[in-house]
């Protein structure tokens, strides 16, 4: 397959499932990049427009062809100290700024660009290929719960500037109408999968509540209670006065830079884990480092242009699969409708009742869910079970980040200690005298006093050969201990040998001492596999 029709393969295989789950996320993005909007403390206009440049370029230029990235709460929650301490600065200056914390977003998002660019020239992005199984499900599952939690809000309204729960008729009939919603997504299916099923619940449901007259909480009502203007804007223009405004950053750029790193590394999980589950979904493969760059390229677009940047949705993400989206025209026609609602539909779009949304989004939730944890939760071994149940709480607790850095350092650890036990010597001796240990297992910082513990260097004969052929030395603790062992064998004046080094321990001994080259031997015929040497290497 040539590069042409790899490109086309990748924008569209199916130009009609693409184009129609697309508009089916559209619309599920409009009440989330409102509500992480006000999350932020920003305008709604500045969530949607920055899920539409999100969208856009990722859908374009990203490494997973049907992944759907927008304006997220991970993002939202870390923006909010930076814009609340902004706007302070702004009223204390001598010519005050209104909504200078604004301002200073937009700069911060060209930092975050910057660093998530530079992440993807590094290639950081294969990093996410070294998470744990057990912390991607904790991930998957706590996701899951942080999805069915944040629709809970949506059953409440405003009374006396208070937000309360729905109760009698108004709670029923929202029940019923995500009830309709999540039986529609659930059956149609089964009659035809030539339609997807989420947009045609949320038409048939909001005609039901247009046609009807239903008094429920619509798009529009949500926005206005959130303290909106509504939905109608016009083209994201761009911040001409950026630049001018860095001036008012001295003293403040410990919290700009840092917050950037902080909003860089949420994004770069978040996408990179959502990536890695549409691989799964899908059993293709996707570029997590060509993620990196377009993730960054999106977030500087959004500087300049006025939108409060983002990463990927995973919500989104899987109604966009689950629908037929899989080439990246699904997420392009899900960017565009976004902004065509923006230009030209608010009207409309206001009007879809919030009910409609919430039922798709739970049926998203049933079908995150990793539920097959509970079938072989006791069945794994104890410690993957435990950073299991840990990354989905800590997920729910904190966020997305944090659970996935946590899990990953807790299976580190689980893993170095158990490999810590794992370091055997097996003893023997020669024809000759020579006492030969041959060593089986990893030597790394983990396993270096166990490594200690197998040698009598005091008791032992005049010649001792140490055999590494069934060992790795991985670290440079693991080399130090080597060397330390090797020259205290050499100061009680006996004969060590070491055998099967591997050629980067061989490198750093004889860099660190010179003499090591007369201890050092390689067997010519060794029955086990065989040894290539340097040359031969040189020769390739």
């Amino acid at each position: 397959m040539n590069l042409l029709q790899r490109t086309q393969k990748n924008f569209t295989q199916n130009p009609k499932n693409d184009i129609l789950s697309g508009l089916t996320v559209a619309l599920a993005l409009v009440p989330e990049a409102v509500a992480f909007a006000f999350v932020a403390g920003v305008d709604p206009l500045v969530g949607l427009y920055g899920a539409f440049m999100m969208g856009i370029v990722t859908a374009l230029f990203g490494g997973r062809p049907g992944m759907i990235s927008g304006a997220t709460g991970a993002m939202a929650v870390v923006m909010v100290h930076l814009i609340q301490k902004g706007n302070e600065v702004g009223m204390e200056l001598a010519t005050p700024i209104e909504n200078l914390g604004l301002q200073w977003l937009f700069i911060t998002l060209l930092f975050v660009g910057l660093i998530q660019i530079t992440a993807g020239i590094l290639k950081l992005g294969k990093f996410v290929r070294l998470i744990p199984h057990p912390v991607m499900m904790g991930f998957v599952n706590g996701l899951a719960i942080v999805i069915f939690l944040s629709q809970l809000g949506l059953f409440k309204e405003t009374v006396n500037g208070e937000r309360v729960w729905l109760s009698g008729t108004e709670l029923y009939v929202m029940l019923g109408l995500v009830g309709l919603t999540m039986a529609i997504m659930f059956l149609l299916p089964r009659l035809t999968k030539k339609i997807p099923s989420a947009l045609t619940a949320i038409i048939v449901v909001a005609a039901i509540v247009i046609f009807g007259n239903v008094d429920v909480s619509t798009v529009g009502s949500f926005i206005r209670e959130g303290g909106g203007e509504g939905l109608q804007g016009s083209l994201p223009t761009f911040q001409a006065q950026i630049f001018g405004l860095f001036s008012t950053l001295q003293g403040h750029w410990d919290l700009i830079l840092s917050t950037a790193f902080i909003l860089a590394a949420v994004g770069l999980i978040e996408s990179l884990m959502t990536l890695n589950l549409i691989d799964e979904m899908t059993e293709t493969r996707g570029s997590g480092n060509r993620e990196c760059v377009a993730q960054g390229s999106a977030n500087i677009l959004n500087g300049f242009f006025g939108g409060m940047g983002g990463c990927a949705m995973i919500g989104q993400s899987i109604i966009n699969i689950n629908s037929g989206g899989r080439g990246r025209l699904s997420g392009t026609i899900a960017a565009i409708a976004l902004l065509c609602f923006v230009l030209f539909g608010a009207p409309l779009i206001e009007q879809i009742p919030i009910a409609a949304l919430v039922g798709v989004m739970f049926m998203v939730v049933i079908g995150t869910f990793a539920w097959s944890s509970f079938r072989i939760l006791h069945k794994i071994p104890l410690a993957d079970a435990i950073v299991l149940i840990a990354v989905s709480a800590i997920t729910v607790w904190q966020d997305l980040a944090i659970a996935v850095i946590a899990g990953v350092i807790m299976s580190a650890l689980v893993f170095a200690w158990k490999n810590a036990t794992m370091i055997r010597a097996r003893k023997r001796l020669k024809e000759d005298g020579t006492k030969v240990y041959e060593i089986w297992g990893p030597l790394f910082f983990g396993s270096v006093s166990a490594f200690n513990s197998k040698f009598d260097v005091g008791s032992d004969p005049e010649k001792v050969e140490i055999d590494f052929i069934e060992s790795k030395v991985s670290d440079h603790s693991g080399v130090e201990a080597l060397r330390n062992l090797a020259n205290k064998y050499i100061d009680n004046g006996k004969e060590v040998t070491l055998t099967h080094l591997s050629p980067d321990c061989k490198a750093l001994l004889l860099k660190w001492n010179p003499e090591f080259a007369t201890i050092i031997k390689d067997a010519i015929d060794d029955p086990r596999y065989y040894v290539v040497t340097d040359m031969m290497d040189s020769e390739v």
